[in-house]
């Protein structure tokens, strides 16, 4: 699991005459994580492929390129997240558009293959008429994170973190504090953007992790007088329990959040108001099941609220990272920064 939790580096690619420059800025943040020579080729191979991809099938629907170091808990950088997001046609069968040879656009047919083989972790999602998601994973040697290690933590999750187009740094923030069989997840929305909204979720997330663990409501009291002096924030705070299988969630503000359960979803319910500014007397946590199976969204304002899973067969089965760059790309507002997490049971 990823414990970087800075946003992502974002590439937008209208046409070919950017893919050198996209590619050799991408190739010095794998070189500042670590990477040898060797390993940098392999990322600009994956690069490469990605954005001829993007020039050839996105055309004027346009595309664009996340990228982010991944840490390890202790911060140790072990390696490089890249995702490749395009609205163009789509693909109706993906895993054949992989094998060598095989192409829709007359060429040699060779790109997914490369990307695939040049990866340690390959995930792709596409949808004809909805266009393509691919995220890949490429590790330092000797760095990738054990399976053992993974399983332990009884869930998956993985996030996408885009500021404001123009912006260098996000409003948005969040967070990860693990616990006995589960986790504490904490989702900020600086008020505005810019320097002062990253200020005020930054301020946030270190009374986060300062605090003593408790429930939700309790932890938001705690953030709340803490960041009194910054310009304030909207967050919300979720805990589980594999054990116990149970969900503890409090939000304040409009952090938005939905359950995805092999019956229905339900909504996550965030309380009025602001913290660091105001706050209802009485906020109680609201209690839901955790079980295997479950699907945690949560995201900021910077998603727009209407969006369906309905209308991607099979995306929860992916890659938790790859569910929240699908709903990015087709559901940001590009007005603001964008935050989506998605968390996964797995026991």
């Amino acid at each position: 699991m990823d414990f970087n939790f800075a946003e992502h580096h974002y590439f937008p690619l209208a046409d070919r005459t950017f893919q050198n420059i996209v590619r050799r800025d991408i190739g010095k943040i794998a070189e500042a994580s670590g990477f040898s020579e060797a390993e940098v080729g392999r990322v600009s191979i994956v690069v490469t492929e990605m954005a001829t991809n993007l020039v050839k099938h996105a055309q004027s629907k346009g595309g664009e390129l996340l990228v982010k170091p991944i840490c390890l808990e202790n911060g140790e950088t072990c390696g490089i997240e890249l995702i490749c997001l395009d609205n163009g046609p789509g693909m109706s069968d993906p895993q054949r558009m992989m094998e060598d040879g095989v192409s829709t656009f007359g060429s040699m047919g060779q790109g997914l293959g490369a990307i695939k083989r040049q990866s340690d972790f390959f995930d792709i999602y596409s949808q004809r008429g909805l266009g393509t998601a691919i995220l890949c994973r490429i590790y330092r040697k000797g760095k990738a994170p054990k399976s053992a290690a993974r399983s332990e933590q009884r869930f998956q999750m993985g996030a996408v973190l885009v500021p404001k187009p123009g912006e260098k740094v996000s409003g948005d923030g969040w967070g990860l504090r693990l616990s006995h069989q589960g986790a504490y997840l904490m989702v900020l929305d600086g008020l505005g953007h810019g320097e002062y909204a990253h200020e005020a979720a930054t301020t946030a997330l270190q009374a986060f992790r300062q605090q003593p663990k408790q429930t939700p409501s309790e932890m938001l009291r705690g953030v709340h007088a803490a960041i009194k002096r910054t310009r304030g924030a909207v967050g919300a705070i979720a805990h589980w329990n594999a054990e116990a299988g149970t969900l503890l969630f409090c939000g304040i503000g409009n952090i938005a959040g939905r359950l995805i359960m092999p019956d229905k979803p339900k909504s996550l319910l965030s309380y009025n108001g602001t913290l660091g500014m105001s706050v209802p007397t009485t906020i109680n946590d609201q209690h839901l099941t955790w079980e295997r199976g479950n699907t945690m969204i949560l995201h900021s304002d910077g998603l727009k609220s209407r969006w369906d899973l309905g209308k991607y067969p099979e995306l929860t089965r992916h890659d938790p990272t790859l569910i929240a760059a699908v709903l990015y790309k087709d559901n940001t507002r590009t007005t603001d920064d964008t935050l989506v997490v998605v968390v996964r049971a797995t026991e």
